[in-house]
């Protein structure tokens, strides 16, 4: 039987997860914000005739599809390597707001700032992974 024991430092992760539900009010605000001095009725999700506030959407849409991966990815990976997880869960916070502050521009293309943030999400990645195989008795 392989025992997992709680490191002091999976606090870190915590304030990661923690910390990424401010940046999920915060672009929710950030949407609300552009519907209202727009002028966009709910429950209209995206505007037949104004790109900038559907940038303003799918940037916050896009974030939110990927967040239970990024979730799962955090927790799971930071019972084992819980620094390591919590520095990839910052780096793709981080992602998240460079690729939203780009979308915001009203350029699509400018999203692609944000790219960083992959590297976090493989870190984390690579930990979950690291965890699963020491449970397995692979590695």
């Amino acid at each position: 039987m392989v025992m997992i024991e709680v490191q002091p430092e999976y606090g870190y992760c915590v304030l990661v997860a923690v910390g990424s539900s401010f940046m999920l009010i915060w672009k929710a605000m950030k949407v609300g914000g552009m519907r209202k001095k727009l002028q966009i009725k709910y429950p209209t999700m995206y505007s037949p005739d104004n790109d900038l506030f559907n940038c303003y959407q799918r940037a916050h849409q896009n974030t939110l599809e990927g967040y239970p991966t990024f979730l799962m990815l955090l927790l799971l990976g930071g019972l084992q390597h819980p620094v390591a997880s919590a520095a990839g869960g910052t780096v793709w916070c981080a992602g998240r707001i460079a690729y939203a502050m780009g979308y915001y521009t009203g350029d699509p293309s400018k999203r692609m700032r944000g790219g960083f943030g992959y590297l976090g999400l493989i870190t984390m990645l690579y930990c979950t992974g690291r965890l699963a195989t020491r449970l397995l008795g692979v590695f």
